[in-house]
């Protein structure tokens, strides 16, 4: 049971899944102080009183609960740590008549939960004066009275208590009456009989006294009439009247019935009932029925507000004659109060990387009932991963029972229900709102294994090549990605010269123009970074595919192309058709069908009596030789390779059917053009300036052709081989594309400074080639016979050494 003020905290029991060791329990502090202090009046230095580090009290979110109420009494100064009044505290409000007044509270400190009971002394100040129910006091005596008879007075009323209280009485001095005081029995005793004659009213003044310091005090004035008639004072049938009440009753309920009886007849005879003294909040509760003493419930009877009432019944008849009765009330408590769950600290939001059993919240739980109705379970959904754990008293902790991850689940919506063991049992939830605090616990991760970007050759700068794209699950920065080129090596330049990424789109781009013929791929490493502390990053491999463009014309090894060589083939009279004659050898930069070469010959002295392989370029005989056939051939041959649009080369072929030189007219140099002609240019202009050696300039002429028609020999006496496989550097032999193959080799023998040439055939490997093992001999004098001025150019075919 308690009064106003002290709603009674049944013990508290949670029902939790798992166990934990309790927070501590610290030694207890008690604090006496005077009512009605100064708000922010010191109480004491908990602090010191406690030997708690003052450095951690506000890290430790220290503050002072007090039980049963939602007021704050007093609070805790964090960088003092003092304990000062923060409320008006009013003992009489607080306690009433209690001789014991004590605030419980509980000094919380968390990060751990430590707890410390603080019990606080309310001593009572004398701020209050003794007042009597009425401010004047009737009374209607028989002067037949006898001396001794008393009439009884309803005592003064002081809310102090101890010596506060009311302590003695003084009556004013008279002839008639003097006053008998007996605890709280306070009576007019007559002293003298009264006579009506001489005197028919008399007033006294009756002074209450408390024994506070400043004393204080209250007073009544009792106006006395005196009757010549004899009369008797009502007689309650009991001295105290005892009754039990439900809290909550209904207005109407009677509580119980008073009942005194007048010895008088008549008028004198009917008594009448009311309430003695009572205080401000029980006089809206309860109503006595003048007439019959029945007594109902008028307000809301609560039992968590006031469990029991004392006050005093007065009974008076018609001639003003009165007497007093005690009234006794319980109340007893019904299960009419819900469990509340108050969130006393939670720390949010939480780190996602906290680890399990980590206290993030306290909750407090109350019921404002006692006893059985007060007891409380206290239980936590399911499907959280967080756990209730009885603490210290009505407090429990709420933990973590595993690992946290926002990327999975970002907020938590945890009820809390709390329900008591009353009949029928009430219950309360609270939902509390946790959230999880981002930690850069995952780093980019690209949405593909490894990506490929492909590129034709000669693209231009800046083009972009692909885009990579990294996905970092975290919040806010810890989650913004950026890209960027690992530093490499490609061709042993470095990476940064052929690509760049944008750092915020992942788009890769091409910094240079790519030429396939000198790399055809190559590989990069793009790294994502997020922006956490510390960054976390990944990798990904970039594969760079050049295609072929064909942007390469085939270049043509055999015939030589121009330059000071000029070079012819023999092919004997007696040929077959199919007879091979000669080999076109080119080779194309590009590849693929870019390099896939043909042949063709696209003039020719005797269209008919040549043919060449389309994609082998060997030139062979149609039909066999007559000797209707001119002794020069020229063939204009062309070589195209199969890219869109094809590019193509031609070159000049120069064949003369004969067995040997011998038969060879006169040929005039075919070698002759604008570039040989510098030659003959510089000698007749050496003739005109040297006139005067002119004679011997041609005695020296004739003797030379003359040696040279006496004695003839080799042309090569230091001849070199070249063979018919070679190729130059970067190119490569692909079957079907044209180039020579290894199945023919043909030596060609060139002289150096001399004005004739020596040919030389070697048997091909084929046994289609003809054979030609002369050597012949013809000066150019002769070669220019022959060809006469054929349109053949010597910036292609087989050309003689110069």
């Amino acid at each position: 049971m308690r009064n106003k003020g002290f709603a009674g905290l049944g013990l508290i029991l949670c029902v939790a899944l798992f166990i934990q060791t309790p927070p501590q329990v610290r030694g207890d502090l008690s604090y006496s102080i005077p009512e009605e202090m100064k708000r922010g009046s010191v109480v004491g230095n908990m602090a010191k009183d406690l030997g708690v580090d003052l450095r951690t009290l506000a890290s430790r979110q220290a503050r002072v609960d007090f039980e049963g109420t939602r007021k704050r009494y007093c609070e805790i100064t964090t960088n003092t740590g003092d304990l000062i009044t923060s409320e008006r505290i009013d003992r009489e409000s607080l306690c009433g008549k209690k001789p014991a007044c004590v605030l419980k509270a509980d000094l919380v400190l968390e990060n751990p939960l430590e707890l410390h009971r603080v019990s606080l002394h309310v001593q009572d100040v004398n701020d209050n004066s003794p007042q009597f129910n009425e401010k004047s006091i009737e009374m209607e005596i028989w002067e037949s009275a006898e001396k001794g008879y008393s009439f009884s007075i309803e005592e003064a009323h002081d809310a102090d208590i101890g010596q506060n209280a009311v302590q003695r009485y003084i009556l004013q001095e008279n002839k008639h009456f003097v006053l008998a005081v007996d605890g709280n029995k306070v009576e007019l005793v007559l002293e003298n009989k009264l006579d009506r004659e001489k005197q028919k009213e008399i007033n006294l003044l009756l002074s209450a006294l408390d024994g506070g310091s400043p004393q204080k005090s209250g007073t009544v004035v009792i106006h006395v009439t005196v009757l010549d008639a004899n009369d008797n004072a009502p007689v309650f049938t009991q001295a105290v009247y005892k009754a039990s009440l439900p809290e909550n009753s209904p207005p109407g309920t009677i509580v119980m019935t008073v009942s005194a009886t007048d010895a008088d007849e008549g008028v004198n005879g009917d008594v009448t009932y009311q309430f003695g003294h009572l205080s401000d909040d029980v006089q809206n509760l309860l109503l006595i029925d003048s007439k019959t003493g029945e007594i109902k419930v008028m307000g809301a009877i609560d039992y968590e507000e006031r469990n029991s009432f004392e006050m005093r019944v007065k009974a008076k008849d018609g001639l003003g004659l009165n007497s007093y009765a005690k009234l006794l009330i319980d109340v007893y408590d019904v299960n009419d109060n819900e469990p509340e769950i108050f969130l006393k600290s939670l720390s949010n939001p939480v780190p996602e990387n906290v680890s399990p059993d980590t206290e993030v919240g306290i909750i407090n739980v109350q019921d404002r009932d006692s006893e059985k109705n007060g007891q409380v379970r206290c239980s936590i959904q399911q499907n959280v991963p967080f756990k209730l754990v009885p603490s210290i008293k009505n407090y429990y902790s709420l933990v973590t029972t595993g690992q946290l991850d926002r990327e999975l689940v970002s907020d938590y919506n945890i009820t809390i229900t709390a329900t008591d063991e009353g009949s029928p049992p009430l219950s309360s939830s609270k939902t509390v709102q946790l959230s999880v605090a981002d930690i850069n616990d995952n780093p980019p991760v690209f949405e593909e294994q490894s990506y490929s970007a492909h590129v034709s050759e000669n693209n231009k700068p800046g083009s972009n090549l692909c885009s990579v794209s990294a996905r970092d699950p975290d919040w806010r920065q810890n989650g913004t990605v950026i890209y960027s080129l690992l530093p490499d090596e490609v061709n042993g330049a470095s990476v940064s010269s052929y690509l760049s990424v944008n750092g915020d789109t992942g788009v890769i781009h091409a910094v240079r123009s790519f030429d396939y013929e000198q790399f055809r791929s190559f590989k990069v490493h793009v790294m994502a970074r997020d922006n956490g502390s510390p960054p976390l990053s990944s990798n990904v491999t970039v594969s760079v595919f050049i295609s072929d463009v064909n942007d390469n014309s085939p270049q043509i090894l055999y015939p030589a192309p121009e330059g000071s060589s000029f070079m012819t083939e023999l092919v004997p009279k007696a040929a077959h058709g199919g007879s091979l004659v000669s080999k076109v050898i080119a080779v194309d930069a590009d590849s693929g069908q870019n390099a896939w070469l043909s042949y063709h010959i696209v003039k020719a002295t005797d269209p008919g009596l040549f043919t060449i392989g389309l994609h082998s370029g060997e030139i062979r005989t149609q039909r066999d030789i007559s000797e209707s056939d001119s002794m020069k051939q020229n063939l204009i041959v062309a070589v195209k390779d199969n890219g869109q649009p094809s590019l193509s080369a031609t070159c000049a072929m120069y064949l003369l059917i004969s067995d040997n030189l011998a038969e060879v007219p006169e040929l005039k140099d075919i070698s002759y053009d604008e570039k040989n002609s510098k030659m003959t240019s510089y000698l007749i202009i050496a003739l005109v300036s040297v006139s005067t050696f002119f004679l011997t300039f041609i005695i020296i002429i004739l003797g030379v052709r003359f040696c040279r028609r006496r004695k003839p020999r080799l042309l090569f006496d230091g001849a070199v081989a070249i063979p018919g496989a070679y190729l130059p550097p970067n190119y490569a032999d692909v079957d079907g594309t044209g180039t020579l193959r290894s199945a023919y080799n043909y030596d060609a023998y060139l002289t150096t400074g001399s004005r004739t040439s020596d040919f030389k055939f070697v048997s091909s490997y084929n046994d289609n080639t003809l054979p030609a093992d002369q050597t012949l001999k013809k000066s150019p004098t002769e070669f220019a016979d022959m060809f006469g001025d054929s349109d053949a150019s010597p910036e292609v075919g087989t050309v003689l050494s110069r």
